[in-house]
């Protein structure tokens, strides 16, 4: 059967590719993680005056890190990662990894609605919840679906979470029980316009791989032992 484009997201438990290339329940499934490192990393320009004064900044914009190792594998549950990783070709194409440690903690079925417009830089915003009880809560993570920019693949981490009852008290324009207003590290790579929606239930980190150089160890008991590191790749 023809399919519209090739599978980028690297394979894991839930996410198959079949050897044609394409996602499908058909497919052969990647291995889980045995353990994953997630590093921030905010560059910042410390500088101190005469009079002992400390003066920071933000020199560059902020950067997420990962580091995969996985348990040994069978060729089988090896071959889909490492065909995968060798087709981009180092640190030529960008692709797509799932993070488990960030998947919610609460409901995934609401829509969260972003009201009015957000300039780039910002570090909060106000949203709409189609579910009233649901919640997203600090340690979520998400990324911001705007049709009128494709390219806003930026990775936020929530911080703070304020409802109408729990919130700043000069916030006047978060009023209602349906409204959230979450606040996130690190502030808008870009503007949102009014209506974009948070995309939260499976939260994908755009990367490239960390090196040119990909290799692996294969024992004795024909077990492959494999880790990789990655960097954020922002359109």
């Amino acid at each position: 059967m023809a399919f519209s484009s090739f599978a980028n997201r690297l394979p894991d438990p839930a996410f198959k590719i079949t050897e044609a290339g394409e996602n499908s329940s058909s497919g052969l499934a990647g291995p889980g993680f045995k353990s994953v490192k997630f590093t921030s990393n905010q560059p910042i320009s410390v500088s101190r005056t005469n009079s002992g004064r400390v003066i920071t900044r933000a020199v560059v914009g902020q950067t997420w890190k990962m580091n995969i190792t996985y348990n040994a594998m069978t060729r089988d549950e090896f071959e889909p990662v490492y065909n995968f990783l060798l087709e981009k070709r180092g640190r030529l194409k960008p692709f797509f990894v799932k993070l488990p440690q960030h998947t919610p903690r609460s409901t995934t079925s609401s829509t969260y609605q972003v009201q009015g417009a957000h300039a780039a830089g910002v570090d909060n915003l106000l949203l709409n919840v189609t579910n009233a009880t649901a919640n997203l809560r600090p340690g979520d993570v998400f990324t911001v679906t705007d049709s009128s920019n494709t390219n806003h693949t930026k990775l936020y981490q929530i911080v703070r979470v304020n409802d109408s009852t729990n919130k700043l008290s000069s916030d006047s324009d978060l009023n209602l029980a349906t409204e959230r207003r979450l606040y996130f590290t690190p502030p808008l790579a870009h503007s949102v316009t009014n209506g974009s929606t948070l995309s939260y239930a499976t939260p994908l980190l755009r990367v490239i791989l960390a090196s040119d150089v990909q290799e692996y160890s294969l024992g004795t008991n024909n077990l492959y032992t494999f880790s990789l590191n990655l960097e954020e790749a922002q359109v």
